[in-house]
């Protein structure tokens, strides 16, 4: 059961589980924080390459015929997409700070906490980062429509889809 799939309703250190598991506190932590890294492994490379990618544009032959509108989409982009990495990284720096402290439930909340922060802010980077590069591949209102068919996708299966997943189970 990966930990999307688990009900966050319950506290990280409590004794029993809905699911049949028969964990102590600090075991269901350990499973808990074993998914959410797997689970950051996919985030951390996606948000690491696009920024990668969105720091090198601005040293671009064309970077400079860009327009303020674009500027300003470029600027968003780039503040979405570090402060998305950080975020992702966040939980990987939280556990070693307090690895040893026997605070591990403690630690895998706030994780998660900040693994959705850096989610949100990940599709935020997206939706601009797609923006920015329609609105150069098309010149036209079209860009608009696409990128907004784009981000309700991202949404959806991002989003929505986990939370109607949550409802169901309740």
């Amino acid at each position: 059961m990966s930990s999307s799939e688990r009900s966050d309703d319950r506290p990280a250190g409590s004794s029993t589980s809905d699911d049949g598991r028969n964990e102590t506190p600090m075991e269901r932590a350990d499973r808990q924080w074993s998914e959410l890294l797997q689970e950051l492994r996919v985030a951390q490379t996606g948000v690491q390459i696009l920024f990668g990618f969105l720091l090198a544009v601005v040293f671009q032959p064309r970077f400079s015929d860009l327009g303020s509108v674009d500027r300003t989409i470029y600027v968003v982009t780039v503040f979405c997409g570090a402060a998305a990495t950080g975020a992702l990284i966040g939980p990987v720096s939280l556990h070693r700070l307090v690895s040893g402290r026997r605070l591990k439930p403690v630690a895998v909340r706030w994780a998660a906490r900040l693994t959705v922060v850096g989610l949100v802010l990940l599709y935020l980077t997206m939706a601009s980062a797609f923006l920015l590069i329609m609105r150069m591949a098309l010149h036209d209102a079209l860009a608009l429509w696409l990128v907004a068919v784009m981000a309700l996708w991202f949404a959806l299966v991002w989003f929505v889809v986990p939370l109607i997943t949550v409802r169901s189970r309740r």
